[in-house]
């Protein structure tokens, strides 16, 4: 292949590889265990493949309807009714996507325009602010309180001003495992209240919340539920993660414009996947039991490292663990994530790169998301340091 000499004026100037492939490849070089990138290591059930076969050989093989099947739409619809007591639309306010960054990515496009402003809570997770840099906006940075993870109402507000379009929220929120409370949303509708500030709620890990804590849905609270669009992911939800199948909810108003751009960057979703999914959907207790199962595996993994050098902090939801690892290394987080994989032989994340600024409290986040022989496995390794 010939070298090209062409001038380019990089949209992201500063963007490399994410430090998620960095680390699984670096845990694959090395033969790592790897508790870096959040995906899990055990199958799905056999039910969801059986239903996802089928719709393969009923012929539902081409392209579906731009939104997503309406069988699909239907399930969502109805299961959001249930959680949160609201119900969208399915022909108009509920859109099939290509995983939930693709999501978040659209909804951005959607309604940021150059010079925009877009408010997001760090750490943040990493697809947020390129999406925004790529469309012309600028990000403007709240942060989350260490080492509770707390957002700063009273800094929020600070950072509001007349070219603030969008507010960006993750909860329960990855990195930090931190969740908000009902507070936190009622903060959030009296800063944007008669503003035309739009909501985008990252809420992947919604079935995700541990010690008997409730979801709190932008959803749930119509005066926000008019100014948001909600994301949630399939692949958190049902262990796809591979499928790279979301959805987003929203006001007709709102849904109208993310449908005009996700109709030109992605168009439509696999189709026999959706039926798949829509036919597992039917059984609740599969989305209902998932903080059990999970709790389950994050008490576990503690309690396999409480006598370690680990401090492990507060894991309130999703399926990561935050550890500072001071006692063990004056390392920064990225170079003691590096050594770890290569020494230890377990890769992690370290948390400084979900910061603008790089900033470095000497913790690390581990995926929890395993089975117990890996888990287990890792946390032989980490006693040992």
């Amino acid at each position: 292949m010939p070298q090209s000499s062409l001038a380019i004026d990089s949209k992201l100037p500063q963007v490399g590889t994410t430090i998620f492939t960095i680390m699984s490849r670096l845990a694959a070089d090395c033969g790592a265990i790897n508790l870096s990138q959040g995906f899990p290591d055990f199958q799905p059930d056999d039910s969801l493949f059986a239903a996802t076969l089928q719709a393969m050989r009923m012929g539902r093989n081409q392209y579906p309807p731009m939104a997503g099947v309406a069988e699909l739409r239907a399930a969502i619809s109805d299961k959001v009714e249930s959680l949160y007591g609201v119900r969208y639309d399915s022909e108009s306010e509920v859109t099939v996507t290509a995983g939930a960054t693709q999501a978040i990515f659209t909804a951005i496009a959607a309604f940021v325009r150059p010079g925009d402003e877009v408010i997001v809570f760090e750490p943040v997770y990493d697809s947020y602010v390129p999406a925004i840099e790529t469309v012309g906006g600028k990000a403007r940075y709240a942060t989350l309180s260490y080492p509770d993870y707390r957002p700063d109402w009273e800094q929020v507000r600070a950072l509001l001003g007349p070219r603030t379009r969008m507010i960006v929220i993750n909860s329960p929120h990855n990195p930090t495992g931190a969740v908000w409370s009902a507070q936190d949303l009622e903060h959030l509708a009296e800063l944007t209240r008669g503003t035309d500030i739009v909501v985008l709620a990252d809420e992947v890990y919604e079935h995700i919340v541990f010690d008997g804590a409730r979801h709190h849905s932008v959803s749930r609270r119509p005066e926000l539920a008019a100014r948001s669009l909600v994301v949630s992911s399939f692949g958190k939800t049902y262990h796809i993660t591979g499928w790279k199948i979301g959805y987003v909810v929203g006001s007709a108003h709102l849904m109208n414009e993310f449908r005009k751009v996700h109709q030109f960057n992605v168009f439509t979703v696999n189709t026999p996947c959706q039926v798949g999914i829509a036919d597992y959907m039917r059984e609740a207790a599969r989305h209902l039991g998932l903080a059990d199962f999970y709790q389950r595996k994050r008490n576990f993994f503690r309690t396999l490292l409480q006598d370690s050098r680990f401090d492990l902090l507060a894991c309130r939801g999703t399926y990561f663990q935050l550890a500072r690892y001071r006692r063990i290394s004056a390392l920064p987080d990225v170079e003691f994530a590096h050594w770890l994989t290569r020494e230890a032989g377990v890769a992690v994340i370290p948390v400084s790169v979900f910061y603008h600024d790089g900033r470095d409290d000497g913790v690390v986040r581990f995926c929890f998301a395993k089975q117990e022989t890996t888990l287990a496995a890792a946390a032989e390794r980490l006693r040992s340091l």
